[in-house]
């Protein structure tokens, strides 16, 4: 067996469990996972990872790069593109995000795809794929464009059940009204998709905006109160009825409340395939930080909620219920990030990609006792299931492609801006870490080693998807 690339002495993370073992990569694809020594070197470079955490590369499933910026709308500008922000990911062992495309009144699914791969070919430094955005009023021939979407190897659809902001004449709606939301998932489910659906409860949203205003309490430390528990609950439960009668699976972006584990979980009890995600800065933070001097850094949208609500997604995350960490990547500098201070104007998102891995592995395995199966899990393995990467992406094991992410479990310090390669602050600077990943590895390259990029713009490619039909008919992962 000829070999390219010998990675061994590490604990690799593989479907059967995690146990020192070498992995033999030919050209872009694992070619064998065996045990220690057992592979041919000659000829072969060979990658030594006695000591570390071997893992299938992060898979990140909900970026937004090169994104227009809603909280200011009289200052337009937009989030940093995929050329500086996913060098940031690949310094932090994430090899695939998927990222947005907004179809908005008077556009077409095609054009729009076509005009956001454009923006990525060549400047990204990982793979990627788009989620399909649907917002507004939109017309009932653009529903009729989501099987050829979905054929073409973009399979998966969001939206909003809220406009996240109070409405402004230079702001346009990203809301999708039920009967849209219900007409979508009749078509996805039809074709072999799914819908991401970021749950608010528009009419207590923006009466919470009107009466806070009206009220005078307009500080941003009141977000949680505008963003509510009870509208998670509320927007959580109308879409599972909606999933329900379609048969279309859902997966519910950046949970935040107790109340929405609890729903998903409920549905996943009856089989109904719904998943997940939360956000890592959502189980590390609560509504107390938005006091902090820079407080506002760990804010997306909705907001940040109550320590019950971190321990219900800790508990997700750990056991089961929760099935993706992710980050709503919004990456700008940070001056733009806390140029808000009121609950109308702060800036949501933030830049948490090239920490994700890190952080999980801290507060997940370190402190919380996750097994390492999981920790790949909700990394990478559950986002490629979820959403038709794998088994491509999101697992060692042969045939795979080889993206790999070395983790140093005895890496441990605190966090500085010195250690982040995207804009000029972090929300994680001053956490301290037990472990932290030192080599990426795209498709068999060495993309990022110890603090040094080596791959470039042009490493990352566009990924056609396909979802496993169990994965839409019932709570596979």
């Amino acid at each position: 067996m000829a070999l390219d690339l010998v990675v061994c002495g590490g604990t690799v993370i593989t479907p059967g469990g995690a146990g020192l073992r070498d992995v033999g990569v030919s050209g872009e694809r694992i070619a064998v996972v065996a045990q220690p020594g057992a592979l041919p070197t000659a000829g072969a470079r060979v990658l030594d990872a006695t000591g570390l955490i071997v893992s299938p590369g992060g898979v990140e499933p909900h970026t937004h790069l090169a994104h227009a910026i809603m909280s200011h709308p009289d200052e337009p500008s937009v989030t940093l593109g995929p050329e500086d922000d996913t060098r940031g990911m690949a310094h932090g062992g994430t090899t695939t995000h998927i990222d947005f495309c907004y179809v908005r009144p008077g556009a077409t699914i095609p054009a729009t795809l076509e005009q956001r791969a454009a923006r990525w070919k060549g400047n990204s430094h990982v793979d990627y794929a788009f989620h399909i955005t649907l917002c507004g009023a939109l017309e009932l021939a653009v529903f009729e464009q989501i099987g050829e979407a979905i054929q073409g190897g973009s399979p998966s659809f969001k939206t909003f059940t809220t406009n996240i902001l109070p409405p402004h004449p230079g702001r346009p709606g990203t809301r999708l009204d039920f009967g849209r939301i219900g007409h979508a998932m009749e078509r996805i489910a039809r074709h072999g998709g799914i819908l991401a659906v970021h749950g608010e409860d528009e009419d207590l949203v923006q009466w919470n905006y009107e009466r806070f205003r009206a009220e005078g309490r307009l500080d941003g430390t009141n977000l949680h109160l505008v963003h509510t528990k009870l509208s998670e609950l509320l927007a959580f439960r109308r879409t599972l009825a909606l999933a329900r009668a379609t048969g279309c699976a859902v997966y519910f972006v950046h949970t935040s409340a107790r109340e929405g584990v609890e729903a998903v979980g409920e549905a996943r009890a009856a089989g109904l395939p719904a998943y997940a995600e939360t956000l890592h800065q959502y189980a590390c933070f609560n509504a107390e930080h938005y006091k902090q001097p820079r407080g506002f850094c760990s804010h997306t949208y909705p907001s940040l909620k109550l320590p019950e609500d971190q321990q219900a997604l800790w508990r997700g995350l750990v056991g089961e219920g929760v099935s993706t960490l992710a980050t709503d990547e919004y990456p700008t500098s940070l001056a733009l990030k806390l140029r808000g201070r009121t609950i109308e104007d702060v800036t949501g998102g933030n830049v948490g990609a090239e920490a994700r891995l890190g952080i999980a592995w801290t507060e997940g395995v370190v402190k919380r006792g996750m097994t390492l199966e999981r920790f790949a899990a909700i990394t990478a393995t559950n986002a490629a299931r979820i959403f038709g990467l794998y088994p491509a992406k999101g697992v060692l094991a042969p045939g795979s492609d080889a993206d790999l992410v070395l983790l140093d479990p005895t890496l441990k310090k605190t966090l500085t801006r010195d250690d982040f390669h995207v804009t000029d602050y972090s929300p994680w600077e001053g956490w301290e870490v037990a472990g932290w990943p030192v080599v990426t590895l795209l498709r068999g390259r060495v993309i990022a080693e110890r603090g040094k990029l080596l791959g470039g713009t042009g490493d990352g490619r566009w990924v056609a998807r396909k979802i496993d039909g169990g994965v839409l008919a019932r709570p596979v992962c």
